[in-house]
């Protein structure tokens, strides 16, 4: 049998190289050939993922204005890149959508300066305020823009979405929703990607692009698929958003479309959902990735 390790990063527990590579090394105590083949979306690790490489660090406040060293990254082919989860990523110790600003975010890609091209990766942070923050320090974009986006969700869905995760209680929600009403790009796909900031940077000219489908293509997923038995996916949590823009939906999908055997996996899996759950116990993820395939790799 030949599998390929696809997994997207468990958000602040293991980065997608990580898991990728404790899925193979399961898979070697059980005498089965793996490739670690990490995937992402745009959310934290899309910039490791696509082979950048990081070119310096800058000192910007995090989505409570506490200071943080985020990265500018850069590709072979010149072009600079930069992650919203690098800045201003979400704290499951600190939930308060109605506090988070994205401000920092401005700050990092305010300091990339000139530049052939820009990359910015979106998912992963603690905020909803629609990009306001980083509108206060950023005026116009450095470079021509592609923003890829982890969710599918506009503006105005992405309260209800998300929300709830970033600590935005119902009334909070009702409110966001009333504010976004009638903003640019309040219906553009992805608009509501990193608590809206897809919106605000499609309206300073950035083109907006699904990242899943942009990363599995850029690291050649659908050829070493078709030539796996098995690909094993999955994220820190599995619910009805990993399959409206995630990393580890995507992959379910192109295996689906070659005819290849998939299993998904997550930390925790929304009821309902086929899919193989985990401990749910951070200290436990190391050892859960290897017994996930090792059993599988003996069966």
């Amino acid at each position: 049998m030949r599998a390929l390790a696809s997994p997207a990063s468990l958000k602040g527990v293991l980065s997608a190289r990580e898991a990728a590579r404790l899925l193979a090394d399961g898979f070697a105590r059980a005498g089965v050939e793996a490739e670690p083949a990490p995937i992402a979306d745009g959310g934290e690790g899309t910039a490791e993922v696509l082979g950048a490489q990081v070119v310096r660090r800058v000192y910007v406040p995090d989505a409570f204005g506490r200071g943080r060293e985020a990265p500018i990254w850069s590709l072979e082919d010149g072009t600079v890149v930069v992650e919203s989860a690098d800045a201003i990523p979400l704290d499951p110790a600190r939930l308060d959508a109605g506090a988070a600003s994205s401000r920092g975010f401005g700050e990092l890609i305010a300091a990339v300066g000139e530049c052939p091209r820009l990359l910015v990766c979106l998912g992963g942070t603690a905020t909803m305020d629609a990009g306001a923050g980083l509108l206060d320090v950023l005026g116009e974009l450095p470079a021509p823009t592609m923003v890829l986006y982890d969710t599918r969700a506009t503006l105005l869905e992405a309260p209800s979405t998300f929300g709830p995760q970033k600590g935005a209680s119902p009334e909070e929600i009702r409110e966001l929703e009333h504010r976004f009403r009638g903003r640019p790009h309040a219906e553009l796909e992805g608009g509501g990607a990193a608590g809206g900031i897809g919106a605000t940077l499609a309206s300073l000219g950035a083109e907006l692009v699904p990242g899943a489908p942009y990363v599995l293509k850029a690291i050649g997923f659908r050829e070493r698929a078709v030539r796996a038995d098995l690909i094993v996916t999955g994220e820190g949590t599995v619910d009805r958003t990993t399959f409206e823009g995630k990393a580890p939906g995507e992959a379910v999908r192109v295996c689906r479309e070659l005819g290849v055997r998939s299993v998904l996996f997550g930390g925790r899996v929304q009821d309902g959902i086929e899919a193989v759950a985990l401990s749910g116990d951070p200290a436990r993820a190391r050892d859960d990735l290897e017994e996930l395939a090792l059993g599988l790799g003996l069966t």
